[in-house]
């Protein structure tokens, strides 16, 4: 697959650069216009070259048409991860895997924002995090913390061994002024007020 994405992407570089020469240099009268009609008349009326140039336009067509089923084809499966049960096949969206990890840093308290963007190969997982972190926080600890916890959610949730490679991207420190309303709405988030007066919640 890889060798075919890479014959792609040469060949139509290469077809590119060639009809933006040709462009540039017809402009500049570098080609005369007569060399052109001359080389269409002949394509034209002969029968060999004519042969030979619907070949070409017909074997573009195919391998256009390939070409784009098979990105088609990567990005479906990019945009989800497949596991079979043994009732059927399960396929989770990695959009759904994005806004679980969103939520889960929100009981960091050290990080104030993170978008994650989650992406799935064979060799595994892989996840980028862009973070948004208090300026008291120790970056060192935080990032390394917040991947621990990710990693670990990521694979609870899943339930998969395949390895998950998470990286952490700090984008902006923030001030950490408005760090006391995340703890506050993350204390109540844990630690949820009763609706009447004298009911106490218990861990059952």
């Amino acid at each position: 697959m890889r060798i075919f994405s890479g014959f792609t992407m040469f060949f139509y570089t290469v077809l590119l650069l060639g009809i933006g020469c040709a462009l540039i240099a017809f402009a500049l009268n570098m080609i005369a216009l007569n060399d052109i009609v001359l080389m269409m008349e002949y394509a034209y009326n002969d029968f060999n070259p004519k042969v030979a140039t619907g070949a070409i336009g017909i074997l573009l067509i195919i391998y256009s048409l390939v070409a784009v089923q098979v990105t088609l084809g990567n990005l479906q499966r990019e945009k989800t991860i497949a596991f079979d049960n043994p009732s059927g096949r399960v396929t989770i969206a990695l959009s759904a895997i994005e806004d679980f990890i969103r939520r889960s840093s929100s009981n960091i308290p050290e990080v104030k924002e993170l978008r994650a963007d989650v992406k799935a190969s064979k060799k595994g997982i892989n996840i980028t995090n862009r973070v948004v972190v208090y300026s008291d926080a120790n970056i060192p600890d935080t990032t390394e913390r917040i991947q621990n916890i990710l990693k670990i959610k990521i694979q609870e949730m899943l339930g998969i061994e395949e390895p998950i490679n998470i990286k952490v991207h700090i984008a902006k420190i923030a001030s950490s002024e408005s760090k006391e309303g995340k703890i506050a709405k993350v204390s109540d988030k844990r630690e949820p007020k009763p609706f009447f007066k004298g009911m106490e919640y218990t861990n059952s």
